[in-house]
């Protein structure tokens, strides 16, 4: 028998609460909790909420995750983890709405400073697409993938797909490095010829490829990226 908001102890209740007072008294404890609705044989909502926001850090970091990452917690199946992931896209989207509109990445440093926002609490790798029009005007930004940014998982074909459905003239991909280390591995290279050939094939250029660390991860990298075309790579 799992535990509902329901059945938890009135005083305890954060329905109530919310009807009474708002949204705005409510802990981010709480608000999981109104989400989720409902617990586990053994952990009540709000303990099922606890565990959330403690496997994730806090709850701006859990607006980074997905469906997968939801599922991993004992208590979510895939219904939840879904509705979970909606909400914290809609999340994501207002996010979004506050930064500049269709700005224009004609550098690797505005691409990185772009990217922040998305990339800089993540403890996993992700890989994004940028399309971009003639004048280097961002269209969409799309992840790609998440995981690790390798051959099997970075495939050209799902790559360019993004770049035609967008009707881009250029893409310029990125993904990051949670050790905050943004030296290119070997893998990265062989990912960036396959894309830079088949950007050639395709005739939609791929104008860069960047790493995103840390600032000031070393002497090395003071600016926390890693561009391929910067250092003659594309």
């Amino acid at each position: 028998m799992t535990t509902r908001i329901k059945d938890i102890q009135a005083s305890d209740r954060p329905q109530e609460r919310l009807e009474k007072l708002g949204a705005q008294s409510l802990s981010d404890k709480e608000l999981l909790a109104m989400i989720l609705r409902s617990g586990t044989k053994n952990k009540n909502v709000l303990d099922l909420a606890q565990e959330l926001l403690l496997k994730a850090g806090s709850l701006q970091k859990l607006t980074l995750w997905d469906h997968r990452d939801f599922l991993r917690i004992h208590g979510i199946g895939k219904v939840k983890a879904l509705q979970l992931a909606s909400v914290v896209e809609i999340a994501r989207r207002n996010i979004q709405s506050t930064l500049p509109e269709d700005p224009i990445l004609d550098s690797a440093e505005l691409v990185f400073h772009f990217l922040r926002p998305y990339s800089k609490d993540l403890s996993v790798e992700k890989f994004w697409v940028l399309s971009l029009n003639r004048k280097n005007r961002l269209i969409r930004c799309h992840e790609n993938t998440s995981g690790t940014a390798t051959s099997s998982l970075v495939h050209p074909r799902e790559v360019f797909q993004e770049a035609i459905r967008n009707n881009a003239s250029a893409i310029i991909v990125a993904h990051n490095h949670p050790s905050g280390d943004p030296s290119p591995s070997s893998s990265d290279i062989r990912v960036t010829k396959k894309l830079n050939e088949a950007s050639k094939a395709i005739e939609i250029e791929l104008l860069d490829h960047i790493v995103i660390g840390k600032k000031l991860y070393s002497k090395h990298f003071p600016k926390g990226y890693y561009s391929f075309a910067e250092n003659g790579l594309i």
